[in-house]
């Protein structure tokens, strides 16, 4: 009887712990559910967006760069590297409309941003998707996406000084409102410039008004050699505002980045926080700090890039001091590819291409396969690395899918989100998007890449790298086809030995044309 009740109680206790323990591990899967969801759901996003740097300047692509880079090291370190992300158009203005529209370049007319908005009304951008899912929304930096400058006035001045820039002596009020802009297309707030650094003229503006007008005058800067070659302290010349100093800038968007961060922290606001950070460095005019001379062993170039990435730094202090790190989605890419030269490769043992062929401009990889890195805490694993072929153009639908809203017809036409690569759902096998599209400007040059194939629609690099373009010679290939899998610096033309590819692209291209998207 004693050993019966033994067996009994013995039974009893048992099943009392098979039961705890699965209540425990079931609630603890719960939960963990839950939280993965909870931080899917609406978390802060802080996207940096630099300019005209290379895929091998980061040491965490290329570990043989000249250029000391721990915070942007620190990001792929504790998140996850994009190895085949690219940029929709290989220039800035072409790159910014992929970015925050979710539609290719090359199918509108990004020529037009001097005198008017790139963007049109109405079009859904980063930030207004995000608006409507509740976010405050900032954007610091370089716009580069046109204006409403209708009246502004051009002031007469010797039109071979301006190198063709008209813009670069417009007159402009004090507080003159200046429409289309980030305001306008998805952004609370704004402060920021027009352009580039070395495009006049220069001035700031606080959401759709002028700061300061530029009624001063900057003279041109050939330190870098002629206007094209654009490296050094190349800037062209024309109006400037008192309260601007080129060598400024960079930092003084920290600054602004900062004070986004802190006002969201302090006001305690429920809303989660979406800034736009787009630093218009490691572009022209190249200057570093005093500070930062030397510090890097590929020359000012180096320099300035090392000074890019202790900014970033700040921006990344200022999330931890917020106590914001941990429910913040950090994206850091590039827009296009760099300005570097065979020469400046011979010259500093540094290759800012990572391997790549060719630079900024260019339908080359080198021209816009850019870094491309996510910290996302609690959802992204740490230390991951993809392959998954991914596009600017990405964003909106990633950001979307993150607010739980749907695209409409008439919106990121050729965006794809990439949220399962992130969350860690996506089998790397598997594409996560259909082919993507590059685009050059001066010859409207476009490549489609899918996967390991690469097709580009003509001879020659399309941009900077000479020859620009190539005629065909009869019995020749008429364009370019790469294996990048075997061939990623793009030596070997398979125009002959893969017809059948050449003739798929070719037609995937041309749908892309007449459908008008690449999203179904």
């Amino acid at each position: 009887m004693l050993t019966n009740l033994i067996k009994y109680f013995s039974s009893s206790l048992l099943s009392v712990f098979l039961t705890f323990t699965l209540i425990i591990f079931f609630t603890v899967c719960s939960y963990d559910d839950e939280t993965e969801s909870r931080q899917i759901k609406n978390p802060n996003i802080v996207f940096i967006f630099v300019d005209d740097m290379g895929y091998g300047d980061v040491g965490a692509y290329n570990e043989n760069s000249k250029i000391p880079t721990p915070h942007i090291d620190g990001l792929a370190e504790e998140g996850i590297r994009f190895m085949d992300a690219h940029s929709p158009g290989a220039l800035c203005h072409p790159s910014r409309y992929g970015l925050l529209t979710g539609r290719y370049p090359f199918r509108t007319d990004v020529t037009v941003w001097p005198d008017e908005p790139l963007i049109e009304e109405g079009r859904m951008t980063i930030g207004s998707v995000l608006q409507t899912g509740g976010y405050h929304t900032s954007m610091v930096g370089k716009w580069h996406l046109g204006f409403d400058e209708s009246q502004a006035r051009d002031r007469v001045v010797d039109s071979e000084s301006l190198y063709g820039n008209r813009e670069a002596y417009r007159e402009y009020d004090p507080d003159q409102i200046l429409p289309g802009g980030p305001a306008d297309r998805g952004f609370d707030t704004f402060f920021g410039i027009r352009a580039s650094t070395d495009i006049a003229p220069y001035f700031y503006i606080r959401g759709d008004r002028v700061v300061t007008p530029p009624t001063d005058k900057i003279e041109e800067n050939l330190s870098g050699g002629h206007w094209e070659y654009n490296q050094g302290e190349f800037w062209r010349g024309g109006g400037i505002a008192p309260d601007l100093k080129l060598i400024d800038v960079t930092p003084r968007f920290t600054d602004e980045a900062i004070k986004v961060i802190e006002e969201h922290h302090n006001e305690g606001s429920s809303s989660p926080l979406m800034l736009y950070l787009a630093y218009p460095s490691p572009h022209t005019p190249w200057l570093p700090v005093e500070e930062f001379e030397g510090v890097s062993g590929a020359g000012m170039y180096g320099d300035f890039m090392a000074m890019v990435d202790a900014e970033v730094g700040r921006v990344l202090d200022a999330l931890e001091r917020a106590g914001m790190s941990e429910e913040t989605l950090v994206v850091f890419t590039s827009d296009n590819g760099p300005v570097w030269h065979d020469k400046d490769r011979e010259r500093y043992g540094h290759d800012s291409s990572g391997g790549l062929r060719g630079m900024k401009g260019d339908a080359f990889e080198g021209g816009h396969r850019v870094p491309f890195i996510v910290r996302w805490p609690g959802v992204v694993e740490p230390g991951r690395v993809t392959g998954q072929t991914i596009s600017f153009t990405d964003l909106l639908a990633t950001f979307a899918e993150i607010v739980d809203k749907d695209l409409p017809e008439n919106a990121g036409e050729d965006s794809f989100s990439i949220l399962p690569v992130l969350t860690g759902s996506q089998p790397e096998m598997e594409a996560i998007r259909p082919p993507v599209v590059m685009s050059t400007l001066g010859r409207g040059v476009r490549a489609i890449q899918d996967r390991e194939w690469k097709f580009i629609e003509g001879l020659g690099s399309g941009g900077r790298t000479q020859p620009a373009h190539i005629d065909p010679v009869p019995g020749g290939p008429e364009g370019q086809l790469y294996n990048l899998e075997e061939d990623l610096a793009e030596t070997n033309n398979l125009w002959f030995d893969h017809p059948e590819e050449v003739d798929r692209l070719l037609q995937l291209l041309n749908e892309y044309d007449q459908k008008e998207r690449s999203r179904p």
